[in-house]
């Protein structure tokens, strides 16, 4: 009977596990704790925590310059694969923000207070690789938050995004490379393109669930891909129930 219940006892703690996660955002922005400023983008080490004591972070040689191509070298900070960044403000004083350039990386709590050419790059890794956004948030985006150019899965859990063009953009431009994301409890005020874009020809998907969207100008797509929008029951796998418009 003993090993029963704690058989029992062990899958009711793994189903919460599975089901739990970041709550929905309020749209309630974080007051920093202070400013630290590098000279090179701040390496967080394989398997590693970076967490940032809710400080705004950003670069002292390096300033937005609108929508121009940014390298990793002038990321505030870049993270190797199983590295975690959280409790983190990005200051506007840089070009791309976070870089993920092995895929498989956490990004937990951290807020981009004005994004320049894009918050997160995601890129590298494999098919089976992981990148998991839990919480946080970012503004005033004039193109894209999470720039998704590898294989694999990309998972948004309670993230707030507001006065952006796009919150997900799966690469346009990488052939043969099939991307997943998945949003939960997420946020999204004023998109001007799409909350995200996908790539129906590479096999992209995307799946919502418990997705708030309020427009502040004119209405735009929750999920695009080329000559669609909408749920497709293939690319964009979600119902009206899903999200709340």
């Amino acid at each position: 009977m003993v090993q029963i219940l704690t058989v029992v006892a062990a899958a009711l703690v793994a189903t919460t596990a599975l089901v739990s996660g970041a709550p929905m955002p309020t749209g309630t922005w974080p007051a920093s704790k202070g400013l630290v400023k590098y000279d090179a983008p701040h390496v967080v080490k394989a398997g590693t925590v970076f967490d940032g004591g809710m400080k705004t972070y950003e670069r002292s040689n390096v300033q937005c310059q609108g929508q121009k191509e940014g390298k990793k070298a002038d990321a505030v900070f870049l993270l190797e694969p199983g590295a975690t960044l959280k409790n983190v403000i990005i200051g506007k004083n840089q070009m791309e923000g976070v870089h993920c350039d092995k895929h498989n990386c956490v990004v937990e709590n951290v807020w981009w207070e004005d994004v320049c050419e894009d918050a997160l790059s995601v890129k590298g890794g494999d098919a089976k690789s992981v990148t998991k956004i839990i919480g946080g948030g970012a503004r005033y985006a004039d193109d894209k938050i999470i720039q998704h150019n590898s294989e694999g899965l990309v998972s948004i859990d309670g993230f707030y995004a507001q006065d952006f063009g796009k919150l997900y953009r799966s690469c346009g431009g990488c052939k043969g490379l099939t991307r997943h994301v998945t949003l939960n409890n997420v946020y999204a005020v004023g998109p001007t393109v799409s909350v995200i874009t996908m790539n129906k020809k590479n096999g992209d998907t995307a799946k919502l669930k418990n997705v708030k969207v309020k427009f502040t100008k004119e209405k735009k797509p929750v999920c695009a891909f080329e000559g669609g929008e909408g749920p497709s029951g293939t690319v964009c796998q979600y119902t009206t129930k899903d999200v709340t418009i």
